[in-house]
């Protein structure tokens, strides 16, 4: 008995490694066709000259820092406590300032009315709106350009006095987000990544029981808020996950879940205004960058970028959720066709270099 039953074991091992070397070439063939068939033209060159200071949110700063270089004459990078020094030594033709919060220097303001100064432009990209409006709308008036990653700020923003302020979402940096083939501890067939924030936590406990038979992987802090913990503890990988590890997870992943953070005051936001979301996440782009099925929840932006039941799949509460993650589990070939869909849809229309030609119409150069 004990030897048939290795038997069976080995057997099922081989099918289900079959299945997953099939399907990891599939996509990752696929992915290689979408790019080579849309061929992007080079982006334009503008002959300008950008200061830019990082934030620290290394996704996203390398995704800026690379498209700068694709659409911009010349592209300097500084420490936020130094930004004025180096605009006063470059003269750039612009520096861009990314998000302004938690690692800025408290003279940051002083810094950027000191660069307006010499008479060089500047603009914020605000990419953690709503969640920390009440210090982005004192940060805000101080610039000149003034762009948000969420629409419904717009409105906020000119309401304290901003002239010059634009919607401006965010992207993918297509080459660290990327289809790839990853080693078997990658691979799951439920991925989740991100801070347990208190929405986050209820949606978990109440699928807790629907995940004990799965293969899942949990990443990021705070998730023993949850009532289920102990059951789901054993899928959990506490603390921060550096970039690199989360795309190897998203692409061992067959599908990834997207929640979105709520925005009301208090639940870890600084939002005492209590300002409404409707933009996506910048994960929405990331995630589908990697060829992997997202199952996201609803944000009113979302028909904008992608279509939905097509390019990418929605839940609205617990119970779709579940039914969502059986059928695509289920329906291996439509979930790997999604995923395509979504994939290409993000290297044609959601790159940086695609925002970043806007901005600088936007401003001019």
């Amino acid at each position: 008995m004990r030897k048939q039953a290795a038997i069976d074991a080995m057997e099922r091992g081989r099918d289900d490694g079959f299945r997953s070397g099939w399907s990891d070439g599939w996509r990752v063939g696929a992915s290689k066709g979408i790019e080579a068939a849309l061929q992007p033209p080079s982006p334009t060159r503008r002959p300008a000259r950008v200061l830019y200071v990082p934030q620290g949110f290394e996704a996203i700063d390398q995704g800026v820092i690379a498209a700068l270089r694709n659409v911009a004459a010349e592209v300097h990078v500084s420490p936020a406590a130094e930004m004025v020094s180096q605009a006063e030594r470059l003269r750039p033709d612009l520096v861009l300032v990314m998000n302004g919060l938690h690692v800025f220097p408290a003279d940051h303001l002083e810094q950027i009315d000191g660069i307006r100064r010499l008479a060089i432009r500047t603009a914020i990209w605000f990419v953690d709106d709503p969640y920390v409006t009440d210090h982005t709308v004192r940060i805000a008036p101080r610039y000149d350009y003034v762009f948000t990653h969420e629409r419904s700020c717009v409105q906020l923003y000119r309401s304290s006095g901003c002239s010059q302020v634009h919607h401006l979402p965010l992207a993918a940096h297509t080459e660290t987000f990327m289809p790839m083939y990853v080693p078997q501890q990658y691979r799951n067939d439920i991925c989740f990544i991100g801070m347990a924030f208190w929405n986050r936590v209820a949606l978990f406990d109440e699928i807790a029981p629907y995940l004990q038979d799965k293969k899942v992987m949990i990443g990021g802090k705070l998730w023993e808020r949850m009532d289920n913990y102990a059951s789901i503890k054993r899928f959990v990988h506490d603390g921060w996950i550096e970039v690199p590890e989360t795309v190897k997870y998203y692409n061992g992943a067959k599908i990834v879940i997207n929640i979105h953070r709520t925005p009301e005051a208090g639940k870890d936001n600084l939002n005492s205004m209590n300002w409404h979301a409707e933009s996506i996440n910048p994960r929405t782009f990331e995630m589908a960058s990697c060829g992997t099925l997202q199952l996201t929840d609803m944000r009113n932006e979302l028909p904008e970028y992608y279509k939905v039941g097509s390019e990418i799949a929605v839940f609205h509460n617990a119970q779709s959720l579940i039914e969502q993650l059986d059928y695509y589990l289920t329906n291996e070939e439509e979930r790997l066709r999604m995923a395509m869909r979504g994939f290409k849809r993000t290297k044609k229309d959601h790159t940086f270099e695609e925002r970043l030609g806007r901005l600088f119409a936007t401003v001019g150069l």
